[in-house]
C-alpha cells in the first residue's frame, strides 16, 4: 500500500517525470506529492480522510468516478476526472481542469477547434476532454485512432489524410524516455492547419518538431500543464488566482528545464564557452564527446583507429539520444554531430541550439582526429550550412568565453520570455 505523505498531490501508474510538485510548489502549495498506484490501490488510498486534495493522472481520470460522490458539471458532461476535492462531508467530488488548460494551450499556439476536422490520437482520460471541448467549440468533424477503436484504429489512419486540417495527440507516445517516435507522418495531410500534443517532456515532441519544420502552427503541453494546475489549485483551496501567474510560472518552468546546446566546428571554442555557461549558470555541462569515451570505454583517436569515422558516429548518435533526455544543462557537442540528420531531433526535443562561429584560421587542431589533416576550409564548406540548419541563434566566439556565455544567457532569457509573451497576448485578445 502507498504511504500517506502530504494531504495533496498527483496520483497516477508512473510519475518519474512529472514536474507538478513544483508547478504546486509556485502556485503556494509546498504540501503536494507524487503517489505512484497500482489500479488494485486506488480505491483503499483514496479512502484515507488525511487526503484534502488530488490531481489525477494516466490512467485513473476515468476510473476515479465511480469514487467520487459527486461531480462538477463539466466533468459529468466530459466523462473524465483529473481534480478531486474533499468535501466537507468527508466525500469526494470530481472536477475537470484539463478543459480549461486546453483552452489555454490552444491559444497559446493560435489554434481553435471552430470549424476545424479533427483528429484526436488516443481515447483515455485526458482524450475526452478533447474530444468534449473540440464539440462545445465548434469544431465541424471529430474523429478518433485508438489501439483497439471503438469506432477507428490506426490502422484507419489514410482513410483521414485528405480531410484533416487539426490533428491532437492524446497518448503517451513520442514522451521520455521514449522520445522520437510519432503516430503520423504530417505530410500525409494537405490540408492540416495545427498541431497540439498535450506532452510536456519533452518540449518538442517528434510530432511538434516535424509541425515546425512544415510551418505549421503547434502547440505543446507545458501551457496546458501549467494551466490545469493553476485552477486545480483555485479549486483546492477555493480562492482565485490570477491568469498572470500561467506565465510566469510556465516560463520559469521552461527556462529551467531546456538545455543549451552547443554546436560549431572542431576547435571553435565550445567546451571553454561551455565551462563558463556552467560557472555563470550553476547548470551541470555535459560534454557528449567525454560522454562517448566512457560509452565506448576507449579514447576518441582510438575509436576511430579501430572503426573509422562511421563507428564514431553510431556511438555519437547514441549518446545524443542518452544525454539529451537530460533537463536543464549544457550540452557540448563534437563538431561532426550535424552531419548525422537523425541528432537534430533528440537536441531540439528540450533544448536551444547555439552555434558558435569562430574564424577557420582561429580553429585549434589539437587532439580532433578529423582535423588534423583535414582541410578545415573544405570542411567548414561542407558543414556551415548543417549548423545554420540545426542552429536557433549564431553567437560569435570573438572576445572571451565569459562575453560568449553571457551573451548566449541573455538570449536564452529573452527566448523563454517572447515564447510565453505569445500566451499573454493570446490571453488578452
Amino acid at each position: 500500500m502507498t504511504d500517506f505523505k502530504t494531504p495533496y498531490g498527483l496520483i497516477g501508474r508512473k510519475l518519474g517525470h512529472s514536474i507538478s510538485p513544483e508547478i504546486h510548489m509556485a502556485l503556494g502549495n509546498p504540501h503536494y506529492s507524487l503517489y505512484e498506484l497500482e489500479p488494485d490501490e486506488l480505491a483503499d488510498f483514496l479512502s484515507d480522510e488525511r487526503l484534502k486534495a488530488l490531481n489525477v493522472t494516466i490512467p485513473y481520470k476515468i476510473d476515479v468516478i465511480p469514487l467520487c460522490a459527486s461531480l462538477d458539471p463539466l466533468a459529468e458532461a466530459i466523462g473524465s476526472v483529473n481534480t478531486l476535492v474533499r468535501q466537507e462531508n468527508g466525500q469526494w467530488k470530481g472536477y475537470n481542469t484539463d478543459a480549461y488548460g486546453l483552452r489555454c494551450m490552444m491559444r497559446a499556439g493560435g489554434l481553435s477547434f471552430d470549424g476545424a476536422d479533427v483528429l484526436v490520437l488516443g481515447n483515455g482520460g485526458v482524450s475526452q476532454t478533447i474530444q468534449a471541448i473540440a464539440k462545445l467549440d465548434g469544431c465541424k468533424t471529430l474523429t478518433v485512432l485508438d489501439l483497439t477503436g471503438t469506432e477507428y484504429t490506426y490502422d484507419d489512419l489514410p482513410k483521414f489524410y485528405a480531410d484533416t486540417t487539426l490533428i491532437v495527440n492524446a497518448t503517451p507516445v513520442g514522451m521520455y524516455p521514449n522520445a522520437g517516435r510519432s503516430l503520423v507522418d504530417l505530410t500525409k495531410f494537405p490540408k492540416l492547419r495545427g498541431v497540439a500534443d498535450v506532452i510536456y517532456n519533452p518540449a518538442r515532441t517528434a510530432l511538434l518538431l516535424q509541425a515546425e519544420a512544415l510551418g505549421i502552427p503547434c502547440a505543446g503541453g507545458l501551457t496546458m500543464l501549467v494551466a490545469q494546475a493553476k485552477q486545480a489549485a483555485e479549486y483546492f483551496f477555493g480562492k482565485p488566482i490570477d491568469d498572470a501567474k500561467i506565465t510566469e510560472i510556465g516560463a520559469e518552468m521552461q527556462r529551467d528545464a531546456e538545455n543549451i546546446v552547443l554546436i560549431g566546428m572542431p576547435g571553435c571554442g565550445k567546451s571553454t564557452i561551455g565551462n563558463a555557461l556552467e560557472a555563470l549558470t550553476r547548470r551541470t555541462q555535459i560534454d557528449l564527446d567525454a560522454e562517448i569515451v566512457k560509452k565506448a570505454g576507449k579514447p576518441i583517436p582510438e575509436i576511430f583507429a579501430e572503426g573509422g569515422e562511421d563507428a564514431f558516429r553510431k556511438i555519437e548518435s547514441e549518446v545524443v539520444r542518452e544525454q539529451s533526455a537530460a533537463r536543464g544543462v549544457i550540452l557540448v557537442t563534437g563538431g561532426g554531430v550535424v552531419t548525422r540528420q537523425e541528432n537534430y531531433a533528440p537536441l531540439r526535443s528540450n533544448g536551444r541550439l547555439y552555434h558558435i562561429t569562430r574564424p577557420v584560421a582561429e580553429l585549434s587542431r589539437e587532439g580532433r582526429p578529423l582535423s588534423l589533416n583535414a582541410d578545415l576550409n573544405e570542411m567548414a564548406a561542407k558543414r556551415m550550412p548543417l549548423y545554420q540548419q540545426f542552429a536557433d541563434a549564431e553567437i560569435a566566439n570573438n572576445s572571451s568565453p565569459e562575453a560568449a556565455a553571457e551573451q548566449i544567457w541573455r538570449d536564452f532569457h529573452a527566448y523563454t520570455r517572447a515564447e510565453w509573451s505569445e500566451f499573454e497576448h493570446a490571453r488578452h485578445s
